[in-house]
């Protein structure tokens, strides 16, 4: 425990000390709340809340981006020699992993509480019950996508590759998740990637209790894009949330596995020029 406690207690300080990386991981949210908020005034008449609608898909889209793009801090790792030092010290390679899955998580969560804080002024109306249900599925989807994040990072041969990887990942789970345009105004052609896509029911569940949308019939969850009929078959928020339970526990499995047999020494670590 005491090491997985000191990488999260060293990754929290390079965070903390990198205020460039902070500034525009929080700028792109506020700049996607800004431009959608258009698309949803526009498109969403339907809709009760629309703009509480927007922000919930954009905290949960804060924390799920965060948490992947975190994990490009094992690619710094290696560039700068520490990986190699670390890995040599008498430390478990499992709790190396899990200290930088952990980590990943911590830092998203943060950056979606800021998120929230900031929604607060826009009309966002949270209770105390409401508030920890949130904080747990962030912690979820941070764990999820951290662990996705590291395990891509730990399969990438350069630094270059895991940015490509990371970014063919983002943008189409991003948009096809309902978070900034809901998915029942989506083209029906679209709807087999946006039922497979994991993040649609990481959106669906915290959406669904950030809204406090548990008195909702399903039919009017489904009318809301929180719940989804396939062919009869409803996925409700809370089995959304059962299959994010499911793709955390492979993906954990997988890194905390692909990480004990990685051969970092192979890892290609181009240096970018400033």
């Amino acid at each position: 425990m005491r090491a997985i406690k000191a990488i999260i207690t060293r990754n929290l300080t390079n965070f903390t000390r990198d205020k460039m990386r902070f500034f525009f991981t929080i700028f792109m949210s506020v700049c996607f709340l800004f431009i959608f908020s258009f698309v949803m005034k526009s498109t969403t008449a339907g809709f009760e809340q629309p703009m509480n609608y927007l922000i919930s898909g954009i905290i949960i889209m804060t924390v799920f981006q965060s948490a992947l793009n975190n994990s490009m801090s094992t690619i710094d790792d290696i560039s700068s020699g520490f990986m190699k030092e670390i890995i040599v010290s008498p430390i478990a390679r499992w709790q190396i992993s899990i200290g930088q899955i952990l980590s990943s998580s911590i830092l998203a969560v943060i950056q979606g509480l800021i998120i929230i804080i900031m929604g607060l002024f826009m009309g966002l109306h949270i209770d105390f019950l409401h508030l920890i249900k949130m904080i747990g599925v962030m912690i979820l989807v941070g764990i999820t996508f951290g662990s996705m994040g590291l395990y891509f990072a730990t399969l990438a041969k350069s630094s270059t590759t895991f940015q490509v990887m990371i970014s063919v990942i983002v943008m189409p789970l991003t948009f096809l998740s309902g978070a900034y345009i809901p998915t029942t105004l989506m083209p029906s052609f679209l709807r087999p990637i946006v039922y497979m896509n994991p993040l649609t029911y990481t959106t669906s569940i915290f959406r669904y209790i950030t809204l406090h949308m548990e008195t909702q019939s399903v039919s009017e969850l489904v009318k809301a894009g929180v719940a989804f009929d396939i062919n009869g078959f409803i996925i409700t928020p809370n089995i959304g949330l059962l299959i994010i339970l499911t793709i955390c526990t492979i993906f954990f499995s997988l890194c905390v596995y692909q990480f004990n047999k990685a051969d970092f020494s192979k890892v290609k670590v181009f240096k970018h020029n400033h």
